[in-house]
C-alpha cells in the first residue's frame, strides 16, 4: 500500500518563499507593539544615498528629481504605524529611475500617536504642495499597502474638491477595506509574511478604539466614479488581494479606467525584493510603463 503526501503545494515561488521566511523570522507579532515593529522594519537598512528634502507646507518630503514632467506623490506602507522615507527609499528610486518622473516621498504622521485622518491629511497637503511646486505637470498619487490606502483616499478627496486633480493613481497591494472579509484574508491569514492579524492590529492603531474605520476605507466610499485612471499591483498570496480586486471591479463598473497587475506566487511586500525576485523587477517595470503612458 502506498501513501501520498496530502500537503498542499506552496503557493509561493521558491525564491519568494525563501525571502518571505527570512522576513517573517525577523518580524514580531503585533502584540510586541509599535516600537518593536518599527525597529524590525529598519533593522537591515543599509546606507541611504543623500536626496534633497523639503517642507511641503509643514509635511516633510524627500525629493527624487527626474527629467520628465510626471510627478509622483508617494506614500509609504507600514500599516500607518511603521516604515518611513528610508525603508521605501529603494522603491522610490526605482520608480524615478524607470520613469524619469520626479517622486515626492511623503513623511506623513504615523499612528498610534497620530490617528486617522492625520496621515491622509498629510498626503493631501503634499499633493497640493507638489501642484504648486511643479505647476502644469501631471501628478500621480501612489503608495503601497497602507500608503495605497492613503493614495486612494487622497484621490477621493481631490475629486470632491479637496485638492488638485491627479492624472492617475498607482495602488500597490493597498489596504482598502477594514472589514477584511475577502477569501484571501482567510486563505493567506498566516504563512506569507503579512498576516491578517497584523492587518487588523494596524487598522486598530490607525482608526483608534472608538472610531468607525469605515471613513478610512476607500473601498467603502459611497461613490467611486470620476476618479483618475488606476493601476492596482497585487500579490496573489496576500490577505489584501481580494479587496484590491473588488476595488478594481467597482472602479470599472463606475466608468473609471482600472487595470490590475496580479503577480502569482508573490506575497505582500514583494516589491521590496527587487534585485532578488525577478517578479519584483517585472512589477516595477510594469508600473513604470503604465506611469509613462500617463504622460501627455
Amino acid at each position: 500500500m502506498t501513501t501520498t503526501d496530502a500537503r498542499p503545494a506552496d503557493p509561493l515561488t521558491p525564491a519568494a518563499r525563501a525571502l518571505c521566511d527570512a522576513m517573517s523570522a525577523a518580524f514580531p507579532r503585533p502584540e510586541a507593539g509599535a516600537e518593536a515593529l518599527r525597529a524590525a522594519a529598519r533593522a537591515h537598512l543599509g546606507a541611504i544615498p543623500p536626496a534633497p528634502t523639503a517642507s511641503a507646507n509643514g509635511v516633510p518630503v524627500r525629493l527624487y528629481e527626474g527629467r520628465e514632467d510626471l510627478v509622483v506623490v508617494f506614500a509609504h506602507g507600514g500599516g500607518w504605524v511603521l516604515c518611513d522615507l528610508d525603508t521605501h527609499d529603494g522603491t522610490c528610486r526605482a520608480l524615478a529611475a524607470r520613469t524619469g518622473a520626479t517622486v515626492v516621498s511623503v513623511d506623513y504622521r504615523r499612528a498610534p500617536e497620530h490617528r486617522f485622518p492625520a496621515a491622509e491629511d498629510d498626503v493631501c497637503t503634499a499633493l497640493a504642495w507638489a501642484a504648486d511646486r511643479y505647476p502644469g505637470r501631471p501628478l500621480v498619487l501612489a503608495g503601497d499597502s497602507s500608503g495605497g490606502n492613503l493614495a486612494a483616499a487622497a484621490s477621493l478627496r481631490a475629486r470632491d474638491g479637496g485638492g488638485p486633480s491627479p492624472a492617475g493613481q498607482l495602488l500597490v497591494y493597498p489596504a482598502l477595506d477594514h472589514r477584511l472579509e475577502g477569501r484571501s484574508a482567510h486563505d493567506f491569514a498566516e504563512g506569507c509574511f503579512h498576516t491578517t492579524a497584523h492587518m487588523r492590529w494596524y487598522w486598530q492603531q490607525y482608526a483608534g478604539p472608538e472610531a468607525d474605520p469605515t471613513a478610512a476605507s476607500p473601498a467603502l466610499a459611497p461613490d467611486v466614479s470620476r476618479l483618475p485612471p488606476t493601476l492596482l499591483v497585487l500579490a496573489d498570496c496576500d490577505p489584501l488581494r481580494d479587496e484590491g480586486l473588488a476595488y478594481a471591479r467597482r472602479l470599472s463598473a463606475a466608468g473609471v479606467r482600472a487595470e490590475v497587475h496580479l503577480h502569482t506566487g508573490m506575497f505582500h511586500g514583494f516589491l521590496g525584493g527587487a534585485g532578488v525576485l525577478p517578479e519584483a523587477d517585472a512589477a516595477l517595470d510594469g508600473a513604470a510603463a503604465w506611469l509613462r503612458a500617463l504622460r501627455p
